[in-house]
């Protein structure tokens, strides 16, 4: 993750637009209909969504959904074709006190091998007139202060995540915006991230993160928003997007009665390739009962319930898919059909 900076001052504009002069302190982010063109390619397609203060929302997309691009523009770095990117209701360029309001950390980290950790995060406070002590307590907070001294050049990929999120939490930022934050993280690292952004959460703050890791989003995301080809797909509480998913799994040697009772209930159930029954239903109660008083035996009977990965595959299905290696022969066998292969 690279920790971004607001543009120079030479790029700001010297007086905010119509509607854009009051920065309000909730930290809530609002895209509003967000469109970036690159040539003949719409990498952002009217994208429209929320970030409410207080939450963690998960930003997820396969590579080229545009998310990289809707945080640059969220961050001022490029200019957006049409539409608005603001937070606190107004662009970031507009921020008074930008570095005060919003730390971030996009991509790949890059740190000065050469330099500690404790150096690196004092250049930061240096240039954004921070106090230096400042360095020191989110070294503290992030779990590094006994690496504080140690060369970033020896430090392993969890540590310089670390330090990245360490450098976006240098001002006491309201909003967190952050790329992959768990990269490289080991498994207790993972859940120390967790709990850290819920920490963050119960202070009120925004945090939006960006990652492939689905269950891990699952796990600490209060809310998703899902891109596909530049356009958003699905967004909602985990709440909103799991209501109605969850799904019954029966096993049995004769099923038939069990499908029947269910079908005079208003239930639908689906039999699939190795004859078990599939029924959309948040909970057993009612399948469990059914199958006792219609006398049907049952081998399995368990909840398969809301998995944030499987709908993301649903939704953003067919992008960048391989060939179905199930559908093809075995790679010895490929040259017995093509022409001129082994006989």
């Amino acid at each position: 993750m690279t920790v971004e900076q607001p543009a120079p001052p030479s790029q700001q504009p010297t007086a905010a637009p119509p509607g854009f002069g009051h920065d309000r302190s909730d930290g809530r982010i609002v895209i509003d209909n967000l469109t970036k063109v690159f040539g003949t390619q719409r990498a952002v397609d009217s994208l429209s969504f929320t970030v409410e203060p207080g939450s963690v929302t998960g930003f997820l997309g396969p590579n080229g959904a545009g998310k990289t691009t809707t945080l640059r523009m969220l961050l001022g770095l490029i200019q957006p074709t049409s539409g608005t990117a603001t937070i606190n209701g107004v662009t970031y360029p507009h921020l008074q006190r930008p570095l005060e309001t919003v730390g971030a950390a996009l991509e790949a980290s890059s740190f000065h091998p050469a330099h500690t950790g404790l150096q690196h995060l004092r250049i930061y406070c240096a240039a954004a007139g921070l106090p230096a002590r400042r360095a020191d307590e989110v070294l503290e907070l992030v779990g590094l202060a006994s690496a504080a001294k140690k060369k970033t050049k020896g430090y392993s990929m969890g540590m310089r995540q670390r330090l990245a999120l360490a450098a976006t939490l240098l001002g006491d930022p309201k909003v967190l915006i952050l790329d992959e934050p768990a990269n490289g993280l080991d498994p207790e690292g993972i859940r120390w991230l967790r709990g850290f952004f819920r920490h963050l959460a119960g202070e009120g703050r925004t945090v939006l993160v960006s990652s492939h890791q689905l269950t891990e989003v699952q796990a600490v995301a209060d809310r998703a928003v899902i891109l596909n080809q530049g356009r958003l797909v699905r967004a909602g509480t985990i709440e909103e997007l799991s209501a109605g998913t969850s799904m019954a799994i029966v096993r049995g040697p004769d099923l038939r009665p069990l499908q029947r009772a269910l079908a005079d209930a208003g239930l639908t159930g689906t039999t699939e390739l190795d004859g078990s029954l599939r029924v959309r239903i948040d909970e057993l109660t009612q399948i469990g009962h059914l199958a006792f008083v219609n006398g049907v035996e049952l081998h399995e009977l368990r909840l398969e319930e809301f998995d944030l990965e499987r709908l993301f595959f649903t939704l953003t299905e067919g992008e960048h898919r391989g060939a179905d290696l199930d559908a093809r022969p075995p790679l010895g066998q490929v040259a017995l059909n093509t022409p001129g292969g082994a006989k």
